[in-house]
């Protein structure tokens, strides 16, 4: 199944008035943003998720990424293609442009940034946080778009919720950084050790604060700017989304490196791990331990 994370109506702005189920799940690690909503299209089922919650109200330290993630793996997800806006910190990333990308520096420090905090060692390898093979198909299904999509580019997770200071902004250039936003970490973390393959199409939505604005607009009209760029993104997004989703609806999903995430990740002793951390764990170990044991 695949698996949508972004915006609230994200779904209905992809798929119209397909119709969906609802599906409220528990989790170990709390409930979801939302409940889930399961689409059937072009035979493909698809399982959408808003990552803020309904209104957006989860800011990005507070969403619930390790009970969204586990939610979709619960319920079959083993592909997940995710949207989020961010600014550009590149002169060439213009606004309303799209990024595929593949590479992340993580700066968060007040969310949890794994599943196994309990009873079981489990290091995952992250040196490509992004599943190349749905990285191919979005750049494939971008070649039709009339939008500029970069092939590539390195993400700064900050933890917000207050935007980068001018020297923070130079000090993300310097990096090599190409892009900063709040929210693909963990999230994209929690879907490696969840073994589901993950990419990321990121909506640059303005130039961060390293590029001076003119000083004879008022905030409020930078403001409206950002949120005309957002809303033409937001669109730009959508068209490459359907357009990857068809392509991954004409024959089977791939296999993704994602998907043997834990086979030489989990460094504990099995006979010293106890069925009740199995059972904890649930769908995340499943593969792992047949009946919880």
């Amino acid at each position: 199944m695949i698996g949508l994370i972004g915006g609230t109506g994200l779904g209905e702005a992809l798929f119209g008035e397909a119709h969906a189920t609802e599906q409220s799940v528990d989790t170990p690690f709390g409930k979801p943003s939302t409940p889930i909503r399961i689409i059937e299209w072009h035979g493909v089922r698809i399982a959408t998720l808003a990552r803020h919650g309904p209104g957006h109200v989860y800011p990005p330290s507070h969403v619930p990424y390790r009970a969204n993630i586990y939610a979709l793996k619960s319920l079959g997800v083993t592909h997940i293609l995710a949207s989020g806006a961010v600014g550009s910190l590149r002169e060439d990333i213009h606004p309303r442009e799209l990024v595929i990308v593949d590479q992340v520096i993580d700066k968060t420090f007040r969310r949890p940034v794994t599943f196994f905090d309990e009873g079981l060692a489990v290091h995952a390898e992250f040196a490509e946080p992004f599943c190349p093979e749905l990285r191919r198909i979005l750049l494939q299904a971008a070649s039709a778009s009339k939008t500029k999509v970069h092939a590539r580019g390195t993400y700064v997770c900050m933890e917000g919720p207050a935007f980068s200071t001018i020297a923070e902004s130079h000090l993300h250039r310097a990096w090599g950084a190409d892009l900063i936003g709040m929210t693909v970490m963990p999230e994209a973390k929690l879907a490696r050790e969840a073994e589901i393959a993950y990419a990321l199409v990121a909506l640059a939505t303005d130039y961060d604060c390293w590029k001076p604005h003119d000083p004879g607009v008022s905030k409020q009209k930078l403001l409206e700017e950002i949120i005309g760029h957002l809303k033409a993104a937001t669109a730009n997004a959508i068209e490459l989304l359907r357009a990857t989703i068809g392509i991954l609806a004409s024959g089977p999903l791939p296999a993704s490196p994602a998907h043997a995430a834990l086979d030489l990740a989990i460094w504990s002793d099995r006979a010293h791990i106890p069925p009740s951390v199995v059972r904890r764990y649930g769908a995340l170990l499943s593969r792992h331990w047949k009946n919880g044991s």
